[in-house]
């Protein structure tokens, strides 16, 4: 018989070596209550009561009362179908070179020559416009106007388009410069006879161009009261087209390998070329609609300022709206109302309508620096 063998049990670790037990998982409601603060509609939310807030100081700063304000505000906005139609068109214009703006962002470029682009489209649909035929009708007039402003912004954007797939240059600088560009030959067009200015006939008569003929000016949507204008549906076409095109189609995911590697999506063969100066080309177009919509609603002609700055306000509606179609329509209409009670607070409350501006930029500056704040603690946890 063999010896019995002794067991020997295994030796017991270390207290310092054991394995730590692994924290639970954090419940999905303490994941929405951590999240939640760094949600872009919170963050949104939050930079709006703080704008509010110090353009309430503005108000009280101009001597004017704050019920007073406010009510002036609110029937610039809503207070009647006139103050509607006005705020519908203006958010229409924005929402344009809005959209075009996402386009040309989802390829990976920024398009800040909205004024520009803006400026081209309407001079191109003045200038057609007003060679038209007096009695020219509504469907072939106002599609000849538009078409000729997409084209024009288009061509002006390509400018930068091509210095970009050509030539490596920063669309960033060659858009802005080309703003100043396209301003100045407004500026031209208006005091030269020989271009779009209408016949001098006393020392009264404006630098102007002729006023478009009635089946070049877009029709009117709403009641009599209503200035809002066929622009607003565009718009809204736009807006639900580029972005189906954007999220549900073959385009739109090659735009979107473009904007995250050009590398990369050269290596598989992509035409990135084709596909970014296509981008920023589309983006001038929409402007350049903006620009012909403008011209073909009252007073139908073009005049040095006409755009009132509306190129870098749809710039900065692209800038908040963050590549959502979405969030570019609610920004647009959001602009468009605060641009119309800011005039009717200085007509009424005898508050200066920069204020409402301020409120803008501010708006803008605090979204702007809440979200690099909440991406900057993203990144560290």
């Amino acid at each position: 018989m063999s010896p019995p063998t002794a067991t020997t049990s295994p030796p017991e670790p270390h207290p310092s070596l054991s394995p730590t037990p692994a924290p639970p998982p954090p419940s999905r409601r303490h994941t929405r209550l951590t999240t939640l603060p760094r949600h872009p509609l919170t963050v949104a939310l939050a930079a709006a009561l703080c704008a509010t807030a110090i353009g309430m100081l503005l108000v009280v700063a101009a001597g004017a009362e704050l019920d007073t304000a406010w009510q002036a505000l609110d029937e610039g906005m809503f207070g009647s179908s006139y103050a509607i139609g006005s705020s519908l068109n203006s958010a229409a214009v924005l929402a344009l070179i809005a959209a075009g703006f996402t386009v040309a962002h989802r390829a990976g470029l920024v398009n800040v020559g909205g004024e520009g682009q803006l400026c081209a489209g309407g001079t191109a649909a003045a200038a057609v416009g007003i060679a038209l035929p007096t009695q020219v009708p509504t469907a072939l007039g106002v599609p000849l106007v538009l078409v000729a402003g997409f084209l024009a912004g288009a061509a002006w954007a390509g400018i930068a388009a091509w210095l970009k797939v050509r030539r490596g240059t920063s669309e960033v600088i060659t858009t802005l410069l080309l703003n100043f560009i396209g301003i100045g030959m407004v500026s031209v067009a208006v005091h030269e006879e020989a271009l779009l200015r209408q016949p001098v006939t006393s020392s009264e008569t404006l630098p102007q161009s002729a006023p478009l003929p009635t089946g070049a000016q877009l029709p009117l949507i709403g009641d009599v009261e209503s200035p809002a204008t066929a622009v607003v549906v565009i718009a809204a076409v736009a807006v639900v087209v580029t972005g189906i095109v954007l999220r549900h189609t073959a385009l739109g995911l090659k735009l979107r390998a473009v904007g995250h590697s050009p590398a990369a999506s050269a290596r598989l063969g992509l035409p990135v070329g084709k596909l970014e100066g296509g981008g920023l080309a589309f983006a001038g177009g929409l402007a350049g609609v903006a620009g012909a919509a403008l011209v073909a609603t009252a007073p139908y002609v073009l005049a040095e300022h006409f755009s009132s700055g509306y190129g870098f306000a749809g710039l900065v509606v692209g800038l908040l709206a963050r590549g959502s179609l979405t969030a570019v329509a609610a920004v647009s209409l959001l602009f468009g109302f605060l641009t119309s009670g800011g005039i009717n607070l200085q007509l009424a409350a005898q508050v200066p309508a920069s204020t409402v501006q301020i409120v803008q930029s501010l708006l803008v500056l605090f979204i702007a620096a809440a979200m690099l704040l909440t991406t900057r603690k993203g990144s560290r946890s």
